[in-house]
């Protein structure tokens, strides 16, 4: 558990939060650029001097009322920067070596190999950082933290400044994180995308302010929060388990709460594992009558739960029961009105492009 009740005034923002944090995985801050999400992280490193009190587990880190500030050294965190800060006058090795020596022992919980194997770093070991992509920087500079041997991994943003080609690249080591070392991970990013793939839970800043805390899926799924969670962006995270391949049409079939669906295929999944996937409102369509003859393969039964219609825009959000998960769609106010959709309706949930996210947790 990471108790925090802190209050920081940086600027125009004023930082107020009181937060239990119930560590497993990793937790997303998610927000709008200058909602807090970096000065928290900040806070919660030592970097950033608050009033207040932050306890990890035993540990009191901060408490300003007794006089307790402990310094950066000892609080037992990993911090990974948005620009990674390698040393440019060290080889790979020589970033990683500098850690491993100056990590506390007596949190010697995982070896150089093992980091080394976990990143795919060892063909990187003898060159130079000037030499790296963006990619290969980030998971030299992800290895260092983990040689730090931290209780807590703070990571700021780690993909902000890499092309899409570059993310993806780092995205399924950033995935493997949780299970291959069991570090608790606090992670800010403002990206939906980023939040729904990696995050097991979600806490929402805005203006210094938690808004929102849960976990992800239902976070995302939350009409009330499309203001700060994006419109385009948004959509909800659902599980669905395996259940084998189209080799023919190269197509990958799941079974979601007792219904059907398909995505392009990914051949890495076997029957029978369970996965997360992402469905954005905009890919969602709905009808009230079972379609035919549609070129849109995954027709879901359903039930209106929310609707929620935008008086100054084209524009309404609902919510859709199907099974005992729920999805978003984004559809105009006049097909609103034209199908005289209301919510307890019973209605068919036309789902026009899934993103597999990962392995569900």
């Amino acid at each position: 558990m990471l108790s925090v009740d802190v209050q920081l005034t940086l600027g125009s923002l004023t930082l107020e939060v009181d937060q239990n944090f119930e560590l497993s995985g990793i937790t997303a801050l998610f927000g709008p650029s200058g909602s807090g999400k970096t000065s928290l992280l900040r806070v919660l490193a030592g970097l950033e001097r608050a009033q207040g009190r932050i306890a990890f587990g035993e540990d009191v880190w901060l408490d300003s009322s007794a006089n307790v500030d402990v310094p950066v050294h000892r609080r037992g965190v990993g911090y990974m920067f948005q620009d990674g800060r390698l040393f440019g006058h060290l080889s790979v090795s020589g970033n990683l070596r500098y850690a491993d020596r100056r990590a506390d022992r007596t949190r010697d919980s995982l070896s150089f190999a093992e980091v080394v194997s976990a990143l795919d770093l060892e063909e990187l070991l003898p060159r130079r950082i000037d030499g790296l992509s963006g990619g290969e920087k980030q998971r030299v500079a992800l290895g260092r933290t983990l040689l730090s041997r931290p209780s807590l991994l703070l990571l700021d943003e780690p993909l902000s400044a890499l092309d899409s080609d570059r993310k993806a690249e780092i995205l399924p080591y950033l995935l493997k994180l949780p299970g291959q070392f069991g570090l608790p991970t606090l992670y800010v990013s403002h990206s939906v995308e980023e939040v729904a793939l990696l995050a097991d839970r979600t806490l929402v800043l805005a203006a210094g302010r938690v808004r929102a805390e849960g976990e992800t899926a239902q976070i995302l799924e939350r009409l009330d929060l499309q203001a700060l969670t994006g419109r385009f962006e948004a959509g909800a995270v659902i599980h669905a388990d395996v259940r084998g391949h189209d080799a023919n049409f190269h197509l990958t079939e799941l079974v979601f709460d007792g219904q059907t669906i398909a995505m392009p295929m990914v051949p890495q999944l076997t029957a029978g594992d369970q996965v997360r996937l992402r469905i954005r409102a905009r890919d969602v369509s709905i009808a009230t009558q079972r379609p035919k003859h549609l070129s849109i393969r995954n027709i879901l039964d359903g039930k209106i739960l929310e609707l929620v219609e935008e008086a100054e825009s084209a524009y309404a959000e609902l919510l859709v029961q199907v099974g005992e998960q729920r999805i978003r769609a984004r559809l105009t106010r006049s097909a609103v009105a034209d199908l005289a959709l209301e919510v307890g309706q019973s209605v068919y949930v036309l789902v026009k492009s899934v993103t597999f996210d990962g392995h569900a947790p």
